[in-house]
């Protein structure tokens, strides 16, 4: 498990009596079982959380599937720890956790976790390309002005709940104003949570059109050729870190120059100005061994959104998404991976503002300076990867704080290849990639490191015949 290996040995337990302090797990493990003699099935006497100095106790109890007074099969108890362990390792609140159980006098049992917790603040300077990616952004001839900056807060962990508030000032070519509040669980069994928030955007450049799969920008100096407002609130149920369901509203007010609206006049199918209220239904099952870089385990999720809009005429959207990856261990430091990615939408009349399609949230690699815009579309991803550098950690001798002098690091070869299909019923003639099956092969590196962060570096061939470099800092399925 990713970071967890650089504070095996330093669990925070020197404050607790003798007789509770939990055994120190080896250097090969995160869960420590010391059987009870003759004993087949025992209560749990004592549960205790050690080095949760911020976190409330209740956020951490409510990711456990046993309490005290339950009785567990000791022959399965080390996998069942495992299972609570790794749940709330993905919190993404802590560095490490591990986990011991031992047998009190009174023949009940004795579990401690132990964590490390991370540093919880976050404010991020913004120096970013107004661009969808990097090549895009070098294909543009007035690319040194199409550069944001600003000051990106992220406050994780909130009040010791698991509650997140996100703030952004960005200024510069793109200029974001936004506020966002996550309270994922609420309550003793932490089951239902609620989010709310809300956005203000404007640009000085819209890409108005696709042609020759490529977006076309209208730039405006003078004035913001789009502008975007939005708030949103919604209802969380949560089982655990794994199983989630989200239900959102959001009322959206976008406007466009009557420039834009000239140039395409499907833009907006003929106006300047939209609302709409946005309605999703968002499910979620998680059970990927690290959400960070998973290497075993699955993923899904199924996302439907109904879009209502306000003047009356213009015809409704329904959006279905749908994301399921798999992940396995094939022995030997080698890993396989598969995604697949699928969209529908239903309407009688779709604006080109809602025609995205690949190129844009989903991706065949290898044609990144592309979008492929339609109604339809499905994406295979697989990968293989290798081990090269198995995950362990620098110390910085130079730095006391133990939620940042530790760096963790793992690298790791992959070999993929991707495919996708978009269905588009009248697209330009301009345009080649719609209807068309998109391939790509390729060779990336894979960097794991501080605060779950992935980096990519790959070399891709696509069905193009086109060859590239391409750097990414996300994880690519």
């Amino acid at each position: 498990m990713l970071l967890a290996s650089a504070w095996v040995g330093q669990a925070p337990t020197d404050t607790l009596p003798r007789h509770l302090r939990p055994v120190v797990a080896p250097s090969d493990t995160l869960v420590r079982v010391v059987a009870c003699p003759g004993v087949e099935r025992a209560a749990v006497g004592t549960i205790l959380f050690v080095g949760n100095a911020v976190t409330k106790e209740r956020i951490l109890r409510a990711e456990l599937d046993f309490h005290e007074g339950d009785t567990l099969s000791l022959a399965d108890l080390p996998a069942r720890l495992e299972a609570n362990r790794r749940r709330m390792f993905n919190l993404q609140l802590f560095h490490a956790v591990v986990v011991q159980s031992s047998c009190e006098s009174s023949g009940r049992l004795l579990i401690v976790f132990g964590v490390q917790e991370r540093w919880y603040t976050f404010p991020v300077p913004i120096l970013s390309l107004a661009d969808r990616n990097l090549r895009s952004w070098l294909d543009r001839s007035d690319r040194w002005r199409r550069v944001d900056y600003g000051l990106h807060v992220v406050r994780n962990n909130f009040r010791g709940r698991n509650e997140q508030l996100i703030g952004n000032l960005q200024l510069g070519f793109n200029r974001k104003y936004e506020l966002f509040y996550e309270a994922p669980g609420l309550g003793r069994y932490r089951r239902l949570g609620f989010g709310v928030g809300g956005s203000f955007y404007q640009s000085h450049s819209l890409d108005y059109i696709t042609l020759a799969d490529r977006l076309k920008p209208f730039r405006a100096d003078e004035e913001f050729p789009i502008q975007r407002f939005y708030t949103t609130a919604g209802l969380r149920f949560r089982h655990t870190v794994q199983f989630l369901t989200a239900v959102d509203v959001s009322y959206h007010r976008e406007q466009i120059s009557d420039s834009v609206n000239y140039y395409n006049p499907a833009y907006f199918l003929g106006r300047t100005t939209r609302e709409f209220l946005d309605f999703s239904l968002t499910s979620t099952r998680n059970q990927r061994n690290t959400f960070a870089y998973p290497l075993t385990g699955h993923y899904a999720q199924a996302q439907l959104t109904h879009r209502v809009f306000l003047d009356g005429n213009t015809p409704s959207l329904t959006t279905l998404h749908l994301s399921y990856a798999r992940y396995l261990a094939l022995g030997r430091k080698f890993y396989y991976s598969i995604g697949l990615n699928g969209q529908t939408r239903l309407t009688r009349g779709q604006a080109y503002a809602d025609s995205r399609a690949l190129g844009y949230n989903d991706l065949v690699r290898g044609y990144d300076e592309y979008v492929v815009d339609g109604r339809h579309y499905g994406l295979v991803q697989q990968g293989v990867s290798y081990s090269l550098l198995r995950p362990q950690a620098i110390r910085l001798a130079a730095i006391d704080n133990p939620k940042i002098n530790t760096v963790p690091l793992a690298l790791y070869l992959n070999i993929f290849a991707d495919a996708g299909y978009v269905v588009a019923p009248h697209p330009l003639p301009q345009n080649k990639l719609p209807n068309q099956l998109l391939s790509a092969v390729g060779l990336g590196l894979h960097l794991v490191t501080y605060y779950d962060r992935v980096f990519t570096a790959e070399y891709t061939l696509n069905g193009l015949g086109q060859t590239g470099y391409f750097f990414r800092a996300e994880f690519p399925i």
